[in-house]
């Protein structure tokens, strides 16, 4: 899950994630088709829940959340749920001096564990 304000740096967080996982193609927000999947080492699911406040249909995000591949949701805040139970909650806060501070929640023993391995 990605957090912050407009413009924190939620989908640049994103496209560094994707190189990571040698995805050649662009990685764009997905702000108005609500999601992208992208094809690397690992699949990429790519979720913008901004526009997705009081939907309480089934988009079948669900097989993709539970797959062997990557899901990075910004503004879950606006769909709770779409959030698995557990999952790793980056928060990108944008300071005034033009920095940002990184702030992560690990919810569930993978998550935990892999906080331990990046720290």
């Amino acid at each position: 899950l990605l957090d912050g304000d407009l413009g924190a740096g939620k989908t640049c967080l994103t496209q560094g994630i994707a190189k990571g996982l040698d995805i050649s193609r662009s990685v764009t927000s997905p702000t108005f088709t609500i999601q992208k999947i992208y094809h690397g080492r690992l699949l990429l699911n790519h979720i913008d829940a901004y526009r997705l406040e009081g939907v309480h249909q089934d988009l079948g995000f669900d097989e993709y959340l539970n797959d062997e591949g990557l899901t990075v949701i910004e503004w879950s805040q606006f769909s709770p749920d779409l959030v698995p139970e557990e999952h790793l909650k980056i928060s990108i806060q944008l300071l005034e001096n033009g920095d940002r501070e990184f702030t992560f929640h690990a919810l569930g023993k993978k998550y935990e564990d892999l906080l331990e391995v990046l720290a």
